[in-house]
């Protein structure tokens, strides 16, 4: 049996209208660059994976999950992989 549909997963979910899709992205903002950056290190330091990242964001509460950004929930999920790593804390982080 397969579990349920959260929040993340909204593929043919009623409760979400899709919008059209642009066909081309807009430009990073320098927030955008740094988180892209800090993953690109992270991931070079072998300290993240993209598995790791992509659990957390999913992992983000609904109202967290539809409240932040793109390139914020990159940056908090890489947090959390750091945290649960031992690499930081959050008060480290915070």
């Amino acid at each position: 049996m397969e579990p349920a549909p959260t929040h993340h997963d909204l593929g043919g979910n009623p409760k979400y209208r899709c919008t059209a899709v642009e066909p081309t992205n807009p430009p990073l903002n320098d927030f955008d660059k740094r988180v892209d950056a800090l993953r690109v290190v992270l991931r070079e330091r072998g300290l993240i994976t993209t598995d790791e990242q992509r659990l957390k964001i999913e992992s983000l509460p609904e109202s967290e999950y539809f409240g932040l950004s793109y390139y914020e929930k990159w940056l908090k999920a890489m947090a959390a992989v750091l945290v649960s790593r031992g690499v930081l804390t959050w008060e480290e982080v915070a």
